[in-house]
């Protein structure tokens, strides 16, 4: 069952009671990587979507790029790298997949699972080895091993997770585009549904059965032995939304909480657009039906003064939220970790808390 998201959903926001990304005073780039933007992280999970412990560490993996002066070229050289945070900092651990001859040009963003020693990566595979600079995506798997210390290595060539659509999806295999207008088939999110145990993978998708460029829909796969089979979308947002971005579900207290991001820029010119955010819907099974949370799906804005403040927020099960420092202030792109949030869950309505996260 496809549940819609729709025009009258976001209509509903409400900005005076919005949560808002609270101000920050600074926010470097990791170090050992200074000459490098950062952007769109997540954590190494344990099968339920907490942060998972590794020798006694928490990894993360954050897509990176050359700082070249020219933050649009970033999304054309991403590559995966690890990321820790020690004493409060961010330190630059390396890139996660070694070389390997692949069909893809880059690597865009996805999740990470920790499950009987081995850490699997789902990703995005971006634009064509045959010809640089495109669009077309696929979801790509890795997997690595756990060593006694702790280390993750001898990893696998990354092979595709689905080759083959079924009707309900956009292709996203054009070379041409821009962003915020490009089809997706991207930002695969690992979910292991606890009422069942069945693994899925959730992803940003485009709805094929539509007459609107604004086709935005969450996709959903389920493992099998035969490998993963795709499913029917469990939210779309046509006319409403392109883009919604990096999907993924956390389960808590009998409930499934889908979020996404996507900005103001990619929603609809007929719809009264939202903010740029973090957006979800609630369900009492993955199956749906979805309703947004908060009444309208908006989690947390950026403020009306800076809205170009921070993107591409991933929770946790815990509730940990990562995001990346966009253009604050409107003073250029900075690329690099945003301060950590906390949200709070309360049924169908999802807040930040008043406690900070280092």
């Amino acid at each position: 069952m496809t549940s819609p998201w729709t025009s009258a959903h976001v209509a509903a926001i409400d900005r005076d009671k919005a949560a808002i990304v609270p101000a920050f005073a600074d926010a470097p780039r990791p170090l050992g990587g200074s000459d490098l933007y950062y952007w769109d992280m997540w954590p190494v999970q344990n099968p339920d979507g907490t942060i998972a412990s590794i020798a006694g560490r928490h990894l993360w993996m954050a897509l990176t790029a050359p700082d070249r002066g020219d933050p649009a070229a970033r999304h054309f050289e991403a590559r995966i790298r690890w990321l820790e945070q020690v004493d409060g900092s961010w330190v630059d651990r390396g890139a996660v997949l070694p070389p390997a001859a692949v069909p893809y040009e880059r690597e865009w963003a996805g999740s990470a699972l920790l499950d009987e020693g081995r850490v699997t990566l789902f990703f995005t595979g971006a634009g064509s080895a045959q010809r640089a600079g495109g669009y077309q995506q696929m979801l790509f798997e890795a997997h690595g091993a756990v060593a006694a210390d702790g280390s993750i290595g001898n990893w696998t060539v990354p092979t595709p997770s689905i080759r083959t659509l079924i009707p309900e999806y956009c292709p996203a295999d054009a070379h041409e585009g821009e962003p915020g207008r490009i089809k997706a088939f991207r930002d695969p999110a690992f979910f292991r549904d606890p009422a069942d145990g069945a693994d899925y993978l959730v992803f940003t998708a485009s709805l094929a059965a539509t007459t609107s460029d604004y086709n935005g829909a969450v996709g959903l796969a389920r493992r099998t032995s035969q490998g993963w089979a795709l499913l029917p979308p469990i939210v779309h947002a046509d006319n409403v939304n392109n883009e919604l971005e990096r999907a993924h579900i956390v389960a808590r207290d009998g409930r499934y909480y889908l979020f996404w991001v996507t900005q103001h820029s990619t929603f609809s010119p007929d719809v009264a657009a939202g903010p740029t955010g973090l957006y979800g819907m609630v369900a009492d099974g993955i199956a749906g039906p979805w309703r947004p949370l908060n009444g309208s799906g908006l989690v947390i804005a950026n403020p009306d003064a800076d809205p170009f403040c921070c993107y591409s927020w991933f929770v946790s099960a815990e509730g940990v939220t990562a995001g990346f420092v966009d253009a604050p202030g409107g003073h250029g792109f900075v690329g690099a970790p945003a301060p950590l949030l906390q949200l709070v869950f309360d049924g169908d309505s999802v807040g930040l808390s008043a406690v900070a996260l280092a």
